[in-house]
């Protein structure tokens, strides 16, 4: 790359999950001096297989440079198979509804983004912002570890429960909505002996599954998902998530006790509600949203994808202005609120996984047992993946 738009351009991006690693790259190729805040001590390891559909998501991943990595490294995810409490199959959904053009997880994609563009990034592990104030010349910002230090513009990419939308936009119950759904994720000894398709036993508001690694047959991953109205927790507080998942599901049958027996001994839980973000700005002086933290749905199947093209845009646009964040914003914006819209609206993956009521489940089987209908959501899936309309940045060699 011959040019740097951004050269002298300070920028904190909050978050080191998926969407603030690729802007953190995009950001440094044109020049930036980038900064990323995450809260955990280190990469995350923990969440679910996520997939890329179509020529807009593979063509982000080309341009940065990963497809061929992210292709070595996926799960070859196959059908998911819906059973009874003997094992008996209601309906299976085929390898192409569950994994996408590719399948990786979601700690593999994060730490490849990482690398791709850590040598020219700043990464501070454990550490949150606590306070930022907007001056004329930037936005001051209090960190918990590292002190105070002055950035042009603050990015939160830091997900459903952000940080920097609650300090700079308002209050969390302003613009997420409770979905009515909580799910979980963690891994246990594969003492069942499964193998690599997920299986998944309902009853009426809650969903067990249960799959081996695909990497490490020795270990399994299990996933549940219940209904429940909100819940009074602390999101850091690992004992009482567990309590609140063994409550949900004692006394199901199946497999359902084994995976709670491995839930007590798990290091490491993925726990959050299903909930869909709404902000009607993404972007407010010198700060911006992306990701989760801007259009979010809990399980929502084009997020991620959505979140990597979000990052390319955002970093093009700012790039195409010059670094004026007021010009790059609103671009950012105008491109991607339809896009973000098309596969965000009426989302709700609960209703799928853990239909409310016996009718609801009895009704979900049948529907999807259908080739018909299952054609039909396939079609329709991989048509939200594609948009012709996203720009190719000139800058970018």
């Amino acid at each position: 790359m011959t040019t740097s738009p951004l050269r002298g351009l300070r920028v904190l991006i909050s978050g080191a999950g998926v969407a603030g690693p690729a802007l953190a790259y995009w950001l440094s190729r044109y020049g930036a001096a980038t900064t990323v805040v995450e809260a955990a001590p280190a990469l995350r390891t923990s969440g679910f297989a996520v997939d890329f559909r179509g020529p807009t998501h593979l063509g982000v991943l080309s341009r940065m440079g990963v497809l061929d990595e992210l292709r070595a490294l996926q799960t070859h995810g196959g059908a998911i198979r819906c059973v009874d409490e003997h094992g008996r199959q209601i309906f299976e959904l085929p390898a192409e509804f569950a994994g996408g053009d590719i399948e990786v997880l979601r700690r593999d994609l994060s730490r490849v983004l990482y690398e791709r563009g850590a040598d020219h990034a700043e990464y501070l592990f454990g550490d949150r912002i606590t306070a930022a104030t907007e001056t004329a010349g930037g936005v001051e910002v209090e960190f918990a570890r590292h002190g105070s230090r002055g950035f042009d513009i603050v990015i939160g990419a830091d997900g459903l429960h952000s940080g920097v939308r609650r300090l700079a936009f308002g209050p969390e119950e302003r613009y997420v909505r409770h979905l009515g759904y909580y799910l979980a994720g963690w891994e246990l000894p594969n003492s069942l002996g499964v193998d690599a398709t997920p299986r998944q036993y309902n009853v009426p508001g809650r969903m067990a599954s249960v799959a081996a690694d695909p990497r490490d047959p020795d270990k399994a991953g299990a996933f549940a998902v219940f209904a429940s109205p909100p819940l009074d927790h602390d999101w850091h507080d690992l004992d009482r998530q567990k309590k609140l998942i063994a409550e949900a599901f004692a006394g199901l049958r199946w497999h359902v006790p084994l995976l709670l027996a491995g839930l007590r001994d798990a290091p490491e839980l993925y726990f959050d509600s299903i909930s869909r973000v709404s902000v009607p700005a993404w972007t407010s002086g010198r700060f911006a949203l992306l990701g989760d933290a801007a259009w979010g749905v809990t399980l929502g199947g084009m997020g991620v994808g959505t979140g990597l093209v979000g990052a390319y845009v955002l970093a093009g646009e700012l790039a195409a202005a010059g670094g004026d964040h007021r010009a790059g914003f609103a671009a950012y914006e105008r491109r991607m609120r339809p896009y973000a819209a098309r596969w965000q609206r009426g989302a709700n993956p609960g209703k799928f996984l853990a239909p409310a009521s016996a009718l609801g489940l009895r009704f979900r089987n049948t529907l999807f047992d259908s080739r018909l209908f299952q054609k039909m959501l396939l079609g329709s899936t991989k048509s939200l993946a594609t948009d012709a309309g996203l720009p190719e940045y000139a800058l970018i060699g």
